[in-house]
């Protein structure tokens, strides 16, 4: 550290495989390397942002108890502050900016007054807790899989959202290639959100006879859904019924929020990490800061 500059180096230690699903309730995306990547690019990050979640090495020699966890060196690289950001994860509620203080008083050549905070954030996941994670997978795998036939007014009341929950709605079928290469992503992020109040519905536009061999791939997917197949071998009316507008092909997937407001529609395969975006950036959340976090690039 000069008497000028600073520099800042972040470092990702969650190891990937210890990450439970559930656990990524706040996030787009986890912590391998190539979705760092991801992160790199969506927020222009302009600093060195490491990945150490494979070995952990430097994570350990570090022991961040929860992520952020800052660490402060002078020019000498002597530790001379480590702990938390602030003293709050809420902006306006911040009252003393601990590391900014370590910062400045170092380039002005002082001593440091605090040394060392209690770093508050989600805590680190050690390699150790990759059993969690499994565990959390079982149970899901656990879980039993149904699908029930759904007629025209059962449409039309599943687009009028009387749940007034945020609902995914995702019309496939089993012959449809970009259906099955994207219904894996979709029940990830179910499972992803179903906390924050995210629920999701799958509706298969086989024919009603086709029963069996959509049951058996929502088995195989492991699909905890909502999941409904088609009553009426009518599929134009099926269709209308939920939507008047849609009389073309599936993949089709919308979302409306709770009061009804169409928050995404995509005819076609979604994009994955921008679905996961707008229900972040919508989602009933603790403070607004966070919903503000996603939208704003």
């Amino acid at each position: 550290m000069s008497s000028k500059t600073t520099d800042l180096v972040a470092i990702q230690p969650n190891d990937p495989k210890a990450l439970r699903i559930d656990e990524l309730d706040s996030s787009d995306t986890s912590d391998t390397l190539d979705e760092m990547k991801i992160r790199v690019s969506y927020k222009h990050l302009t600093y060195p942002y490491l990945y150490d979640g494979d070995t952990q090495q430097l994570a350990r020699a570090y022991g961040p108890q929860a992520t952020p966890h800052v660490f402060i060196f002078d020019e000498h690289r002597r530790l001379r502050y480590e702990g938390r950001i602030d003293d709050s994860y809420r902006i306006e509620l911040v009252r003393t900016q601990d590391a900014r203080n370590a910062i400045d008083a170092l380039l002005a050549h002082k001593e440091v007054a605090v040394t060392h905070t209690g770093a508050m954030g989600c805590s680190t996941k050690w390699s150790e807790k990759s059993a969690d994670r499994l565990a959390t997978l079982q149970k899901i795998e656990e879980q039993p899989v149904t699908v029930d036939l759904v007629s025209k007014s059962d449409l039309a009341k599943l687009r009028a959202n009387p749940s007034h929950q945020m609902t995914l709605v995702d019309f496939w079928a089993t012959w449809c290639g970009s259906c099955i290469a994207e219904f894996a992503d979709l029940q990830d992020t179910f499972r992803m959100y179903s906390d924050p109040d995210l629920s999701l519905v799958t509706v298969s536009v086989n024919m009603p006879d086709e029963h069996a061999s959509v049951l058996r791939f929502l088995q195989k997917k492991h699909a905890t859904s909502r999941n409904l197949l088609f009553s009426s071998t009518d599929t134009v009316a099926s269709q209308q019924a939920f939507d008047p507008a849609w009389d073309s092909a599936v993949p089709y997937t919308i979302l409306p929020s709770g009061d009804g407001k169409v928050l995404y529609k995509q005819l076609g395969s979604v994009d994955i990490l921008e679905l996961r975006r707008i229900i972040l950036a919508n989602v009933a959340a603790e403070y607004q800061g966070f919903n503000e976090y996603w939208k704003r690039n």
